[in-house]
């Protein structure tokens, strides 16, 4: 059978594929998608884009004939969520999410980090007498990843990679959140036999994974079926890819000088960021602002205006507010080489939503003036909320440090700077999406 990791057919690939997965690539091909998606919708091109959108393909007998943008949403977003299920399961058993204790900080902060940008989101949408767009409170608890730490590895040069390792466990379990929001308030009636047969599909999955010699032929067959037995049980498409991502096993197994996480991360995550994030971006962002009643009333929508406030304010009050309460009022403390004023840039770079954002909004509202305001808002919010970051970012990163930046008592052991995004390359863990 043939196994799931081989060398590179040719050095040129093998050069792409690691350029494909440096962060700075991945945040730039959203951000280019994003651009291309809004270009298009107003456009003359914007009637084609719709009908392409729209566009309905798959076996109907399957219930699997779904438009091209909810091929994208459904299908292509599943690849995301397999990395994503393979980078929590190797931050749970070999990352920084095996010690509760050095955890305990940046998990907090990413539950502040959701429940303060719902509040302010609620908040806002009553406020403005809307309440209608108050399905969409989870749209701006999500952190985008790949955009976060494209901005990072660009700004951040020069800062401890402590900071990096604290954004990567805050983002991871920002992640999981997100995806049990999505799984418990975004899914559809329960079809119990499907889900059944989902997990079925997933256990099977789950036993090549981790056998001698793990076939391509017969894992992509199996992560089919438990996608499509997901989709028709109700619940979201999407989690199946994070349960086979959670399958495959973190330490060597067989002798194998490493674990198989690894591996199985570095075949797909080209597919992801090179590919199926793009394309999501793609049939996701593309708001028509042009017809209609015009950009003015979409702009005054109270859900646009929620969403941006949500991710640019809550988010920093939400990281910012809990690490204050938890370092101060108990003995946790925050990791060796970062300040408390390095919560400043933290807090902006978690209000950089897209693409789970983006995901929720459409799962949200079934009228397209929320969903446009949402899409929108989210646009939006990211913009501002990385534009912040950079110049915080560049701001802490001229000022001068202390020996001891985490008040412990004990000076700093690792103060080791992040690299120039030109330098990094992928690595077993987080990178880009």
């Amino acid at each position: 059978m043939a196994e799931v990791h081989r060398d590179s057919p040719s050095p040129r690939y093998g050069r792409f594929r690691r350029w494909v997965s440096l962060e700075t690539t991945s945040g730039a091909l959203l951000l280019v998608a994003a651009v291309a998606a809004l270009v298009v919708a107003n456009s003359p091109w914007r009637g084609a884009y719709a009908s392409l959108s729209a566009a309905r393909i798959g076996p109907s007998d399957l219930h699997l004939d779904l438009s091209v943008s909810a091929w994208a949403a459904d299908g292509l977003l599943a690849i995301f969520f397999f990395v994503v299920g393979v980078e929590l399961k190797q931050e749970i058993v070999a990352g920084s999410l095996r010690r509760l204790g050095e955890a305990a900080v940046p998990v907090l902060a990413a539950v502040g980090g959701m429940l303060a940008p719902a509040v302010v989101f609620v908040v806002v949408v009553v406020a403005r007498g809307d309440p209608a767009a108050l399905r969409g409170w989870a749209i701006p608890t999500a952190t985008d990843i790949a955009f976060a730490l494209a901005v990072l590895a660009i700004f951040g040069r020069g800062l401890p990679v402590a900071l990096r390792t604290f954004l990567l466990t805050l983002a991871v379990v920002d992640d999981l959140l997100a995806i049990i929001v999505i799984a418990v308030f975004y899914s559809g009636d329960l079809d119990g036999l499907a889900l059944v047969l989902s997990f079925a599909a997933v256990a099977l999955f789950a036993v090549v994974a981790r056998s001698r010699r793990p076939s391509w032929w017969l894992l992509l067959p199996a992560a089919a079926l438990a996608w499509g037995f997901m989709h028709a049980s109700g619940v979201h498409a999407t989690i199946a890819g994070v349960l086979l991502g959670l399958c495959v096993t973190v330490r060597p197994v067989f002798g194998e000088p490493e674990g198989r996480a690894h591996r199985f991360e570095q075949a797909v995550r080209p597919v992801s960021s090179g590919f199926a994030l793009p394309v999501f971006a793609f049939f996701a962002a593309g708001v028509t602002l042009v017809d209609g009643e015009g950009i003015g009333v979409l702009f005054a929508q109270p859900v646009l205006l929620a969403i941006v406030l949500a991710l640019v304010v809550g988010k920093l009050l939400g990281v910012l507010g809990v690490t204050a309460l938890v370092t101060r009022f108990t003995g946790l403390r925050l990791p060796d080489a970062i300040g408390v004023r390095d919560l400043l840039p933290i807090g902006f770079l978690t209000g950089i939503g897209f693409t789970v954002s983006l995901l929720i909004s459409e799962l949200s509202f079934p009228d397209a003036v929320h969903t446009d305001g949402a899409t929108v808002g989210v646009l939006a919010g990211t913009l501002l909320a990385a534009f912040l970051a950079a110049l915080t970012l560049r701001w802490d990163a001229r000022r001068a440090r202390e020996r001891d930046m985490n008040r412990d008592g004990v000076v700093d052991s690792d103060t080791r700077p992040i690299r120039d995004p030109a330098e990094e390359e992928p690595g077993p863990g987080f990178g880009s999406r």
